[in-house]
């Protein structure tokens, strides 16, 4: 792959929301990730030969230690970041789950109310899905 097709080829990833008596699962980002203390949806890159759903459930086993029941897809985003990287970013929603969510790579774990999203500093790439999701324009 040339330099060039790699830049217009966008990093798939996907991301979980994951609700739970009206609140919805953020992560924070440790200082030691890439755009540290940032919040987000768990989940990660799609590895080559994966679907997005099977990426979804291997990324929340990995970050989360839960059995998850990947629902529907509620958007895609394509986002390109300062430094040159851009991603293509999958909402899915995760409605059934076994297991309690324990954290094992974040900086923090919590469960929101869904108003109170915007309030917190997301990534870039989350920002809009977060405004229509805490509006009521997604679930």
């Amino acid at each position: 792959m040339t330099e060039a097709s790699a830049r217009t080829t966008p990093k798939q990833v996907v991301a979980a929301v994951i609700v739970r008596g009206g609140r919805v699962l953020i992560c924070q980002r440790t200082i030691h990730q890439e755009l540290p203390l940032k919040w987000e949806f768990p989940g990660g890159k799609i590895e080559a030969g994966e679907t997005a759903e099977a990426a979804l459930k291997r990324e929340l086993q990995e970050e989360l230690c839960i059995e998850a029941e990947v629902g529907r897809r509620l958007a895609s985003v394509r986002h390109r970041y300062h430094h040159d990287s851009e991603l293509e970013l999958h909402f899915f929603f995760v409605e059934r789950y076994s297991g309690d969510p324990i954290n094992m790579i974040f900086k923090e774990i919590r469960w929101e109310e869904l108003a109170k999203l915007p309030q917190y500093d997301f990534l870039e790439a989350d920002q809009r899905f977060v405004r229509d999701l805490s509006a009521g324009k997604i679930l």
